[in-house]
């Protein structure tokens, strides 16, 4: 056999390197299954009548090698501006320890991982995430935490959702903290209107008498508030709890260490981000959120909880636990439609306390406070007032009339403050703020350049309430008090990745969640400081590179599903088809058709399909499938019938959960739209049509994808996902968007 020498081959060509099958293999598996070519077999598959034309017009620019795609993202890197951030609001700048960023977030052995269901080959993340689980129930001081939540905000809702399942409270009203973080108000007005929840906003001190909020089923606090204010919330929730509510608390993991734990406030559930253990801002994501519960509320948690077990031959060892919880085998019942975690970046916030320790995290805690209180104390020194006295890492300055100037002025110098109202600037500090940009801030409200601002690290700064400060011991257990030098972690990282499965051993072969090798090229962008280091509500100007990649992306997605909108917002594809759902539910509303609240989803279908059709307020109603998966038209019919002008939607996926490409679907979503119905269509295969067929044209009015499958984000070992959601034009006023967007649009 010999080998000739193309003139077209391209050593460069990205699919070259990362297409695995070779010619050689695409002909065996070809024989095998009867086909003489690959077109052979895709007209057998796919159905001509769904079949997709040539995009004439194509906003889609023709492939780029490695070296092209990077030198694209590094010229819209170039296009952002990186000043110090010092805006808070749920994101702060963070040290990433360079052996776990190394180690983890740029090793294969932890991104290429698929979801630990098979807990043999998942020990080393299993552990990983116990860790991540002991330290937030730790810190907040709870029984009980999930393996990680999507972020903050989605934490939020389903502290909202699980105490309204668990309270015993008759009403439907959910007293929330105005001291909230912004984009958490936002979030669960979105949610709580759906699910038939009134939300009361009510501004919550040490005074507040909890009898004049009047009946309700929780209470919600943000600790410390997103102004920086840092209060005792414990009459508060023991008046709650006394009528029959649940209290949720959001609470920031490091001023745990310094202040009171939720758990000894009184708190049944905290909820918050880990973000700032260790993980970039990255724009606004991802970030793993968290979850944890006091004993008795285990089994109402959402998402994934390790536990440890035994192996056969009596050895202890992790698995995941409490399945009966999921979607797959509760369906509409389950206690939420998320289906996944952030398993690597909650992965990043373990090893990052696992690193630190108890000891270091202190340290970085009492080290942020004294920051804060430093520049507090000089800027009272020129006669400026704070809104509060006690605080954690974030203060807000009285300069009526002025705060827009002060803001400009410190973005001059490098800066990006807050302006919270005309006459009020928000200033937050982190572990990477330093005396210099201290005194920058100081330049900032007008005053002499030249003034220091010197950090006092002896005790604990005055801001912090005596009453307040955290006696109790966290990070006890041996894995946070081991591995404090950098051979020790890398040693500990190495022996968890060894008892892993990933892509850097051999194939993992699912076609549900179409595993894939994300090429080190698609990597390599994620720490660059231009995109790493982004607080998501930085001015336009600083982040057009980021603005226009997220809008190219969108664009791109539009034309290969065939729809003509996408909104990137969604961070899983569970959210996604959430957000699908809000979006019919919302138009059906604006179009005074308020009866229509049923949705027809088929017997094979995914169990979150069902779960999110009830947290999007509709009612589920199952269609009939064959042994092969393709929906029963004539139970179709019946159930259109049946619920006539209550039709709000059909869930299907496409190709089936079977694997099967129904010819029918044409006639399929048509029905639906004849009964004045929309028509979602399920994603997570889309692999399996891309560039063969476009769910725009089948009649699908809005779906969701993901980002994992489809295309080459990381896996993570279960997490990050992100699930764009995807509609027709009818439905782009009702997509997801968010409230600090720097463009409306």
């Amino acid at each position: 056999m010999t080998t000739s020498t193309s003139t077209a081959f391209d050593v460069d060509a990205f699919g070259r390197r990362h297409i695995g099958t070779t010619p050689r293999d695409h002909e065996w598996m070809l024989a095998a299954l009867g086909y003489d070519s690959l077109d052979a077999l895709m007209d057998a598959a796919v159905p001509s009548a769904i079949r997709m034309h040539e995009v004439l017009d194509s906003v889609i620019p023709a492939a780029a090698t490695e070296r092209e795609a990077l030198a694209e993202l590094r010229a819209l890197a170039d296009a952002n501006t990186v000043r110090t951030s010092m805006i808070g609001l749920g994101y702060s700048g963070t040290i990433t320890p360079a052996v776990i960023q190394r180690n983890v977030l740029e090793n294969p052995s932890w991104y290429t991982a698929y979801t630990p269901y098979q807990p043999e080959i998942s020990q080393g993340r299993l552990e990983a995430l116990i860790n991540f689980q002991t330290m937030v129930t730790d810190l907040t001081g709870l029984d009980t935490a999930n393996a990680s939540m999507l972020d903050e905000g989605t934490a939020v809702v389903e502290g909202m959702l699980l105490a309204r399942r668990a309270s015993k409270s008759k009403s439907n009203r959910f007293v929330v903290d105005a001291d909230a973080l912004p984009q958490t108000h936002a979030l669960l007005a979105s949610r709580a209107e759906a699910v038939g929840i009134e939300l009361v906003v009510a501004d919550l001190d040490e005074t507040t008498d909890a009898a004049a909020l009047g009946e309700h089923f929780g209470v919600f606090v943000q600790y410390p508030g997103a102004s920086g204010r840092v209060w005792d919330p414990s009459a508060v929730i023991a008046a709650s709890k006394d009528q029959g509510a649940l209290a949720v608390v959001a609470a920031d993991l490091l001023a745990m260490a310094l202040i009171t734990s939720p758990g000894e406030l009184g708190a049944d559930v905290a909820v918050g981000t880990s973000q700032r253990f260790g993980v970039p801002m990255g724009f606004g994501g991802p970030h793993a959120g968290y979850m944890a519960v006091r004993k008795g509320l285990e089994r109402q948690l959402p998402g994934r909880l390790v536990g440890v077990s035994q192996d056969a031959a009596g050895h202890p060892a992790y698995r995941l636990s409490l399945q009966a919880r999921e979607q797959h085998i509760r369906r509409e019942k389950a206690t939420s439609n998320i289906c996944t975690a952030q398993v690597l970046l909650a992965v990043m916030a373990s090893m990052y306390a696992v690193y630190h320790g108890p000891r270091g995290i202190r340290h970085i805690a009492v080290t942020t406070a004294a920051k804060a209180k430093a520049l507090a104390d000089v800027l009272g020194g020129f006669g400026l007032t704070l809104a509060h006295d006690a605080y954690f890492d974030t203060i807000r300055v009285h300069v009526p009339g002025l705060a827009a100037n002060v803001v400009a002025r410190a973005r001059d110098l490098g800066v990006n403050l807050w302006e919270a109202d005309e006459a009020t600037v928000h200033v937050a500090v982190d572990e990477t703020t330093t005396e210099a940009e201290l005194s920058l801030v100081v330049e900032a409200f007008g005053f002499d350049p030249r003034t220091e601002v010197p950090v006092a690290l002896r005790e604990l700064p005055a801001s912090l309430p005596a009453a307040q400060r955290r006696t109790s011991p966290y990070l006890e257990h041996p894995v946070f008090n081991t591995h404090q030098s950098e051979t020790q972690m890398m040693r500990y990282l190495k022996t968890l990745a060894d008892r892993d499965y990933a892509l850097d051993r051999g194939m993992i072969p699912l076609g549900s969640c179409t595993m894939k090798l994300n090429a080190a090229t698609e990597m390599q962008a994620v720490t660059w400081p231009e995109f790493a280091n982004l607080h998501p509500f930085a001015p336009e100007a600083d982040v057009v590179g980021s603005l226009g990649l997220i809008e190219q992306l969108e664009s791109w997605l539009a034309e290969v599903t065939g729809y003509d909108t996408v909104s990137l917002q969604p961070n899983a594809g569970s959210q996604g088809e959430l957000a699908g759902l809000l979006a019919i539910r919302g138009y059906h509303l604006a179009n005074g058709d308020d009866e229509r609240d049923v949705c027809l989803i088929p017997s094979s279908a995914h169990g979150t399909n069902a779960a999110s059709a009830v947290l999007a307020g509709m009612k589920v109603a199952v269609v009939a499938t064959d042994e092969l998966g393709n929906v029963d038209l004539d139970d179709l019919r019946a159930k259109i019938a049946a619920h006539a002008e209550h039709i709000a939607a059909l869930m299907i996926t496409y190709p089936s959960t079977h694997g099967v490409y129904e010819h029918e679907v044409k006639e399929i979503t048509q029905a639906v739209h004849d009964a004045g119905g929309q028509v979602y269509i399920d994603g997570a295969n889309l692999n399996a049509l891309l560039g063969f067929a476009r769910f725009g044209d089948v009649g699908g009015d809005v779906s969701h994808l993901n980002l994992h499958k489809t295309f080459c984000i990381p896996h993570g070992g279960g997490g990050p996902g992100v699930g764009p959601v995807a509609a027709k034009a009818h439905l782009a006023p009702y997509l997801p968007g968010h409230p600090m967007a720097q463009r409306a649009d």
